[in-house]
């Protein structure tokens, strides 16, 4: 990189206004004397070239699941017979002094779940009837139950998963994920992004995008119907031997302007340029499901040509198993506030987790057949949590539904070097708070990229004058789930 560019990206405000009195003179001084800069560096080597990690890792890839809005854990994945068994009693003033809920206000009713409770597995993890295939898979699953965020509205809280922070700006996992790794398949993005139910996630673009990293590492959005990636194809008149020419030529140009000013973004533009051409090929292929068997396509209950989370399972398979590092799945509806009978924990959970349990189940099976599972980390769950009472807005109403609820929730891993058949940390008899070790977002953050091969301290890039990291100040590993 040309030093005077690099010494210039790297000045802050605060920087300029303390030393600009001896830079402008050092600069005068210069110029009186004729002194020139060296010659500019090289362009940069491929930003997407695999790359290998701080030690041996335990999983090679991963597939992160999200259910945006975040499910009802209590009827999910943490039974409380105690909550059960005092559900619609006022809720102890104790749980409710200091704290803010998003609809919530007054004294709310206590709701213990309506679901039913089995242990399965060896291990004996309990799981709800609302997820029946989860439960043939039980072994391979682990279920934090002490999650805790600090964030209790849905935008702020996924960025915070995502990104490390509740505001917008900084770089996703996924990118933070294929800046230290690169990518195994030229031919493919190394971070690429699935949505369902037709709704961007709450934190928009934010939630998989490259922040400040170099834009070579946001995620790629590709869709199960109609074009798997927009703006990719060839315009109407230009065939291929043509756009490769035109591409060459750009090149070439890219290429001088890289050696004059060696901004990290020439080669960025260079290096998608390239990569857009090759997924030409290459992701329509990737991306048939047409091409599984119909006993595939059944285990999953994905259906070819449909926008669906089942499709996307399937197809986030088919990615790590080309070489893809990192697969995102957003999947809207999960917001169980009881404002309507497709929020009621009752028959609209059993209906929308339908549209998930056995995609999910079929993954992690199809995974371990194939021998992938064992390198594949995947994650489950949502941005926070649901509160142990009844939504205040639907309080009086038969749907039953609950609110936010940041302090105590439950995510579950699976593969990649994860302990299955566990369940991992405790809320208190009513679910309310941690009861033992306590996680937090960023140390789920940290031990994804432990797994990896990580230190999170060390996977660092330098952005206005200091180090970022993925987990900012904070994060440590969850050693007790490590297998």
């Amino acid at each position: 990189m040309n030093p005077q560019i690099e010494q210039l990206q790297r000045l802050t405000r605060r920087h300029f206004f303390g030393k600009s009195a001896h830079g402008v003179g050092a600069l005068a001084l210069s110029s009186l004397l004729g002194r020139t800069l060296g010659a500019a560096a090289p362009v940069a080597a491929d930003p997407m070239a695999p790359r290998l990690p701080h030690f041996a890792a335990r999983a090679k890839r991963v597939i992160y699941l999200h259910l945006t809005g975040s499910p009802p854990h209590l009827d999910l994945f943490d039974y409380k017979p105690e909550l059960v068994k005092r559900n619609g009693q006022d809720c102890p003033d104790a749980f409710l002094k200091g704290k803010r809920f998003a609809f919530t206000s007054g004294v709310p009713k206590l709701l213990g779940t309506p679901r039913t409770f089995t242990q399965c597995g060896q291990g004996g993890v309990w799981l709800s009837d609302a997820i029946p295939q989860l439960q043939t898979v039980a072994d391979e699953l682990c279920v934090i139950r002490s999650m805790t965020t600090d964030q209790f509205n849905h935008a702020p809280a996924e960025l915070l998963v995502y990104t490390g922070s509740p505001r917008s700006g900084r770089p996703s996992i996924g990118s933070w994920v294929t800046y230290g790794l690169g990518t195994e398949n030229q031919n493919l993005p190394g971070f690429v992004v699935l949505i369902s139910s037709g709704v961007q996630p709450n934190g928009g673009k934010n939630s998989y995008g490259n922040g400040f990293l170099p834009s070579v590492y946001q995620g790629v959005q590709c869709r199960s119907k109609g074009d798997p990636v927009l703006y990719a194809s060839d315009p109407a008149g230009l065939d291929r031997d043509v756009r490769r020419m035109s591409l060459d030529t750009l090149r070439e140009l890219n290429e001088i302007q890289g050696r004059e000013l060696g901004h990290p973004e020439t080669q960025t533009r260079i290096a998608q340029y390239e990569l857009a051409f090759r997924m030409q090929m290459s992701v329509p292929e990737v991306m048939d499901i047409n091409r599984e068997s119909a006993g595939t396509l059944a285990d999953y209950g994905a259906k070819p040509g449909e926008s669906s989370f089942a499709n996307n399972c399937l197809l986030a398979r088919r990615l790590v198993e080309q070489g893809v590092r990192y697969v995102q799945l957003f999947d809207w509806g999960w917001d169980f506030h009881g404002t309507g009978p497709g929020e009621d924990i009752r028959d609209g959970l059993t209906r929308k987790c339908a549209t998930m349990d056995r995609p999910v189940a079929a993954l992690i099976k199809d995974l371990r057949q194939r021998g992938l599972l064992d390198e594949t980390l995947i994650v489950l769950g949502g941005e926070f949590g649901r509160t142990p009472f009844r939504e205040g807005r639907t309080a009086k109403s038969d749907i039953l539904g609950r609110d936010h609820f940041p302090d105590c929730y439950s995510m579950v891993m699976a593969g990649g070097g994860i302990r299955g058949g566990m369940m991992y940390g405790e809320s208190d008899e009513l679910g309310f708070s941690v009861a033992r070790n306590k996680t937090t977002v960023h140390d789920l953050q940290a031990t994804l990229l432990h797994q990896l091969g990580f230190n999170h301290e060390r996977l660092t890039y330098r952005f206005q004058g200091r180090d970022y990291r993925l987990t900012d100040v904070e994060g440590e590993l969850i050693r007790g789930i490590l297998a």
